[in-house]
């Protein structure tokens, strides 16, 4: 059996999806899958051993320069490596008329949420198979029912799998231990303040840890250049991809991160996590993997579940709610997750 997957982004989506596979794969002989996914995010789904081939799709880039896409040829390209074969089933896991467009140009029986289920409800219109998955359940949960509905099997009781495995990812040991600080967001109100960056570093510092800082953009690498002044045992990492970022996360003793999607490639690999919640909320799109850890704001108007704060009351940090996380707070819960049953922090003081 051959399966098209749509689930273009965001990073955080395409890893929700992992399980579903997993899934599959174990309930399915022979199972086999493609996936289209967004040109940013291709490496992904090529790390799962089920999944054959993927196909890179470019919607945010063309949306920008849409003639360019068909003068150069890339919407074509990406039409007929589409259309190369004939699926058992073409399973849309987004459920947005952007996917669900894309759904319907592959060759196969189509598969998706119904109107009740999907985020945007006309995609339902695009498939031949619509399916009733409840809206107030995590998002990895309703991934692999709409699987496990579209593949008729049971949908699994066991914990989410992600298919990932750590060691793969592993290269030579890092001579020194480290925490990796994921400071990266594009909202601004998702953004840990950098002087409480700062004394989580120096916290770090005080168990002989060093902290490892990624940086994808200028924005990005003027905030870890901030962070980095804690001290000389902080490493301001260049532009890595999404593969070098994963052996980054693998390799580290655990990880602190705001709501961003390197937070659940950490869960992915099961890297002792704490991720920190503000603006947004955990319930349903949070972290989710052994030894992870969520810590939300206690705030009056969090989570707001906007891009820029409101708050116009007095306040130590900006954005205000993550005041109610102090550092302290937040390395104390870092090291329960990096004591977790039977372990202690490698190269650490207690």
């Amino acid at each position: 059996m051959h399966v098209l997957v749509v689930k273009t982004s965001s990073l955080g989506d395409v890893i929700h999806t992992l399980p579903a596979i997993a899934d599959a794969t174990r309930r399915i002989a022979g199972i086999r899958f493609d996936w289209v996914v967004e040109e940013a995010f291709q490496e992904v789904p090529a790390w799962h051993p089920a999944v054959d081939r993927v196909i890179p799709v470019a919607i945010r880039r063309w949306r920008r320069q849409p003639w360019r896409a068909l003068a150069t040829g890339e919407w074509a390209g990406f039409r007929r490596a589409l259309r190369e074969r004939r699926y058992d089933r073409i399973i849309d896991a987004q459920g947005l008329i952007k996917s669900a467009v894309i759904t319907r140009m592959a060759r196969g029986r189509r598969a998706g949420l119904d109107t009740a289920s999907a985020r945007e409800p006309l995609a339902r219109r695009f498939y031949q198979d619509r399916h009733h998955v409840a809206r107030d359940q995590h998002a990895i949960i309703r991934v692999r029912e709409l699987f496990a509905r579209a593949l008729g099997y049971p949908l699994p009781e066991s914990r989410p799998d992600y298919g990932l495995e750590r060691r793969r990812f592993l290269g030579e040991a890092s001579p020194d231990a480290y925490l990796v600080f994921l400071h990266g967001t594009t909202w601004p109100t998702k953004r840990y303040p950098v002087a409480f960056w700062q004394e989580l570093a120096r916290l770090a510092a005080s168990q002989g840890l060093g902290v490892h800082l990624p940086q994808g953009d200028d924005e990005e690498r003027a905030r870890a250049g901030a962070i980095s002044q804690a001290g000389e045992h902080v490493r301001v990492l260049p532009r890595l991809g999404l593969t070098d970022l994963a052996r980054e996360l693998a390799g580290a003793q655990a990880v602190v991160g705001v709501d961003t999607g390197l937070a659940h490639l950490a869960a992915a690999l099961s890297v002792p996590a704490v991720t920190l919640y503000g603006a947004t909320r955990p319930g349903l799109t949070g972290t989710w993997g052994p030894q992870q850890c969520q810590l939300s704001a206690s705030f009056p108007c969090a989570p707001c579940l906007r891009r820029d704060c409101r708050y116009e009351g007095e306040a130590e940090v900006h954005p205000a709610c993550y005041q109610t996380l102090p550092p302290a707070q937040v390395w104390a819960t870092l090291l329960d997750q990096l004591a977790g049953p039977g372990r202690a922090p490698r190269g650490g003081r207690s």
